[in-house]
């Protein structure tokens, strides 16, 4: 009887893979500016989490924890008025000089914290940018929508203050151009921090520099007196009357304080100010994206 033999079981058939190489990019690469843009979309809800997580634990380990919010431009403020209004006399032709006071510490004050926190955003999340794959960017924005949510109660006090000091001001609908002021404050300040934290990312010794050039700013930024005390220096009066954070000021003063409606120079010049900066900042910021968190 023959035997019948099995046959034999066919191995594995193989089928040739084709790999597009093209769609293929590298760990960590920079993508296209619209791509990063659209990312920095795609990370939203990360970006708020962490400035709302951030504005609850700030200043926890101080007794009287965010209070420091109201309690550092109040004490600023104070001591600027004793040496400014009542030493120096720069009062002098100023109508409500404190109102004029605490709207200049309180406004300029915003921004100083978001510029020099921006601006060191690279050196102080070095873990987190070495350990996750996410646009640098979000940092930046996580750091603005902070310290824009922690100054709302900020602001809110700025309000009450001058509604109450002698002489008090009446409550106007023009209050409410504050907003609209504070959003383009925001953009300015988000672009100004993304052309500097690429520069201290490189070179941290920067930071000295630029909380140097802040106190610079302040008294750039007519805070504490009128920029009457340019008038005998025309050109350094015009330099005065261009700086952003001047207009922002005046911005808000005229809104607030005299019951006027800013210039329309004034919108104009902070809205270029704030698209100029958030457009050289975000393009200076993504071309520097892969070398952030490497070490030099």
């Amino acid at each position: 009887m023959a035997e019948t033999k099995t046959p034999a079981h066919p191995g594995p058939t193989k089928v040739p893979v084709t790999i597009d190489l093209r769609s293929v990019s590298r760990v960590g690469a920079r993508p296209s500016l619209i791509d990063y843009i659209v990312s920095l979309w795609n990370y939203r809800h990360f970006v708020l989490y962490d400035a709302k997580a951030r504005v609850q634990s700030k200043n926890k380990r101080d007794r009287l924890g965010s209070a420091w919010l109201l309690l550092d431009p109040l004490l600023n403020g104070l001591g600027y008025f004793l040496i400014f209004g009542l030493l120096l006399n720069s009062s002098r032709g100023i109508e409500n000089f404190l109102g004029y006071l605490i709207i200049g510490i309180f406004m300029f004050q915003m921004s100083s914290r978001s510029i020099v926190g921006t601006a060191r955003i690279i050196s102080a999340n070095q873990n987190v940018i070495q350990a996750f794959n996410f646009p640098r960017a979000a940092l930046a924005l996580a750091v603005n929508i902070r310290e824009l949510i922690a100054n709302v109660p900020v602001l809110l006090m700025m309000l009450l203050l001058v509604l109450l000091i002698p002489p008090s001001e009446p409550i106007s609908l023009l209050w409410f151009l504050l907003i609209p002021i504070v959003l383009l404050q925001v953009v300015f300040n988000l672009g100004i921090g993304l052309i500097l934290a690429p520069l201290v990312a490189k070179v941290n010794d920067l930071l000295h520099l630029i909380s140097f050039f802040m106190r610079f700013w302040l008294f750039a930024s007519c805070v504490m007196f009128s920029i009457e005390r340019y008038a005998q220096w025309p050109v350094i009066q015009k330099i005065v009357e261009i700086n952003p954070l001047y207009i922002i000021i005046s911005m808000a003063r005229d809104a607030i304080l005299y019951n006027q409606m800013p210039m329309w120079q004034h919108w104009a010049g902070l809205g270029a100010w704030a698209l100029g900066a958030i457009s050289v900042g975000t393009v200076i910021f993504w071309k520097g994206e892969e070398s952030y968190g490497r070490d030099e």
